[in-house]
């Protein structure tokens, strides 16, 4: 498995659009951008719907289980913070409560080759700081 013991992430630097986002991960929720207007769930957030073009924008908590819509392995890094954990999968995973809206995470706590597309997983808070906890992924039971 990825050593991730060794690797010092890059902090995140929040806009108004994700401080939202960052605030409820480090309270150990995850709360992705929603529509009021279409109700449509959408990561990243942005100033306006993706698909209605409202700017009437909140952040609501979902449950952070789902499966994973893709994946790549890597097995190189151009950034020497991440050379413990190679080789790691990267995937992006499909929520279950926010279809259409898509989270890039890494694969914790499995090997890299576990990761395969409709696999299901779980949302981990992995802190980086007192700051900032980041929202990982790990096989769901």
């Amino acid at each position: 498995m990825s050593d991730w013991s060794k690797v010092t992430r890059p902090i995140p630097v929040p806009n108004e659009w994700t401080k939202p986002f960052w605030d409820s991960a480090k309270k150990n929720i995850l709360s992705l951008q929603r529509c009021q207007q279409c109700h449509h769930f959408q990561h990243p957030p942005y100033a306006t719907c993706v698909n209605c073009m409202s700017i009437d924008l909140k952040f609501e908590p979902v449950e952070g289980k789902g499966s994973i819509y893709a994946y790549t392995i890597m097995y190189h890094t151009g950034d020497k913070r991440f050379a413990s954990a190679v080789p790691y999968a990267s995937i992006i995973v499909e929520l279950d409560a926010a279809p259409g809206a898509l989270m890039a995470g890494n694969l914790l706590d499995a090997p890299y080759t576990q990761a395969k597309v409709g696999r299901r997983v779980e949302v981990v808070f992995d802190p980086l700081n007192e700051d900032f906890t980041l929202p990982q992924f790990r096989l769901a039971p």
